[in-house]
């Protein structure tokens, strides 16, 4: 079984969403081989239908066989280290973000974080899929597309890249670790709801009836922060909200927040959004007559 710890996640902040460029089908022969390139410009999706197919990038190397997939970077150089020994059959995807993203070990701690109104989509960089059925569907119904002329074909290629990126994410959570998954989305549902009460990890841990550093361990691995950071985040985006949509003082959004101590709430705000919490409501204040 694949696990969290052991591939790399590429996680794209959205919007904007990632967006389809161009694809095909390609066959090789016995003998062939993928071509080297170098800083491509656009992120090289390869789905492996029969054969196998022999990639390098950077340091690493992977032999993708049939219903197994691979993303690569738009900045680095990969290549083949090794001619097919088989008809190889595959699709390939080019596609890119015009936000930031960034590729870490699934392990680390993501710097990219999604808050109230920014949702970070994470892919594993390679992984074999569960419904290879359903994947050869899509990349057909894309190739199709992919030769449409019609002003709509646009937005069926744009579309069904998109079904694609769902049908990835949703598979690799599935397999790659369900159980922490689900602790994850408890701990982060509990944390939402309680997000103004003091939560320790102790008490988080009593909750779910879980050992914090477990609890811990899954945040980490479905989100990239750990239960605390998670917490502030989202403190932090209803503090944003508040601001917004009330006149309420800062004290009080601070209380209503889960801070005890008003400097306190308006430190850790400015570190987080760069900006006092005055500043930040000014920003959305119509001083106008």
């Amino acid at each position: 079984m694949m696990s969290f710890t052991t591939v790399p996640l590429l996680t794209f902040l959205s919007p904007p969403l990632p967006y389809f460029i161009e694809s095909d089908r390609k066959c090789y022969e016995v003998g062939e081989a993928h071509p080297s390139r170098s800083n491509m410009g656009t992120f090289d999706l390869l789905y492996v239908r029969s054969g196998g197919l022999h990639i390098v990038e950077g340091d690493k190397s992977w032999t993708l066989g049939p219903g197994q997939l691979l993303i690569l970077r738009p900045d680095t150089l990969h290549y083949s280290n090794q001619t097919c020994t088989e008809r190889t059959e595959f699709d390939w995807v080019h596609f890119q973000t015009a936000g930031d993203w960034e590729e870490s070990a699934a392990a680390q701690e993501a710097t990219l974080r999604g808050d109230h109104y920014i949702y970070a989509i994470r892919l594993p960089k390679t992984m074999t899929l569960t419904s290879p059925e359903a994947a050869s569907s899509l990349f057909d119904r894309l190739q199709e597309a992919a030769g449409g002329t019609a002003a709509s074909a646009f937005w069926q290629r744009q579309q069904l890249f998109l079904q694609l990126l769902r049908l990835i994410d949703e598979d690799w959570r599935s397999i790659a670790a369900p159980t922490a998954v689900g602790v994850a989305e408890r701990a982060a549902t509990y944390l939402k709801r309680n997000y103004q009460l003091q939560v320790t990890n102790t008490g988080l841990g009593g909750e779910l009836q879980l050992h914090p550093n477990y609890i811990a361990r899954c945040m980490i691995e479905v989100y990239g922060i750990t239960p605390q950071q998670y917490l502030l985040h989202y403190r932090m985006d209803q503090a944003k909200l508040m601001l917004i949509k009330t006149d309420w003082p800062v004290a009080r959004i601070a209380e209503e927040t889960g801070f005890r101590q008003t400097p306190h709430f308006s430190r850790t705000f400015s570190e987080h959004t760069g900006i006092s919490p005055l500043q930040y409501r000014k920003q959305y204040t119509n001083d106008t007559p």
